[in-house]
């Protein structure tokens, strides 16, 4: 598949002239892996009543705590050195992020694990048609037909969540599904952002503004919401620290490292094989069969 996205040319330091050219895939592989269980600990937050909002703040939340020290230690010049070009793009992208976890946090209260996280993952799509619309590049043949099919296959899965159980869906799978799309249209904008910023800012700075942001975003619309942000169970509790440090740092800070070695179509379809190990997981946790349409 051809490179969809613009890149910008980095002249790499020597450090990052030694690394391999296979580790980025390597850590983009383990990333895949950690961020295959977020939907489980999200759903199982959401069973000890804990708002989707809220999930999605303290996520943040908690990444952003635990970044602040190595962050100020490491790269505190960096960051007071900042333009004000460069702190208004980390804030756009704190945004997108925000948006992103709002939405499709939101959508596993609605539909099944198998569907938000397909849906979600159609963000190569989109950034193809934005790449299209924005920077004229044409689409080869094979690209167009990929994106035909994966619409398609979003439509179908549209259809086969009609069905599904009000257990899972809580008889609006449609706003569910809905709410999946959203989130991969604002994790396109978080990427598109990403690619250009990480040229000049380092990763560690990088993701901590970009997470204190959409931290404080998300507090303030789950305040707003009047969702609850105390009170939860053990168990949640222990669901939102996981979230926080496995598939928040561990798994989107290997994407972030990635995007400075590889485009963003890349981690896109990279990102793609969330949903096979999130579905799997689902089935196995909370018995949540494929339907012969999916």
């Amino acid at each position: 598949m051809p490179n969809t996205i613009p890149t910008l040319a980095i002249s790499p330091t020597a450090a990052e002239r030694a690394i391999p050219t296979w580790l980025p895939f390597v850590v983009l592989g383990i990333a895949v892996v950690i961020v295959s269980s977020s939907a489980i600990m999200i759903r199982i937050a959401q069973q000890e009543s804990v708002a989707s909002l809220s999930i999605a703040a303290w996520r943040l939340t908690l990444a952003a705590a635990v970044l602040l020290p190595l962050a100020w230690t490491r790269n505190r010049p960096q960051i007071l050195a900042l333009t004000l070009r460069d702190r208004l793009l980390c804030g756009l992208s704190g945004f997108f992020l925000a948006v992103h976890f709002a939405a499709w946090i939101s959508s596993l209260a609605y539909t099944s694990v198998a569907s938000s996280l397909a849906l979600v993952s159609t963000n190569p799509i989109w950034i193809a048609l934005f790449s299209w619309l924005v920077f004229r590049e044409k689409l080869a043949a094979g690209l167009l037909l990929g994106i035909a099919a994966a619409v398609f296959g979003s439509a179908i899965i549209f259809v086969a969540d009609a069905n599904l159980p009000p257990t899972i869906s809580g008889g609006n799978s449609l706003f569910g599904n809905t709410l999946a799309v959203i989130g991969s249209l604002a994790v396109c904008g978080y990427f598109l952002i990403g690619r250009g910023v990480r040229a000049t800012i380092p990763l560690l700075a990088y993701i901590w503004i970009v997470y204190t942001v959409a931290a404080l975003l998300l507090m303030i619309a789950a305040f707003v919401s009047a969702s609850p942000l105390t009170g939860y169970s053990n168990t949640a509790w222990l669901c939102l620290i996981v979230l926080a440090l496995g598939p928040q740092l561990l798994g989107h800070g290997s994407f972030n490292w990635a995007l400075k070695h590889v485009s963003a179509t890349i981690i896109a379809i990279a990102i793609l094989g969330e949903p096979i190990g999130s579905a799997i997981l689902a089935w196995l946790f909370f018995g949540e069969a494929f339907a012969p349409l999916q």
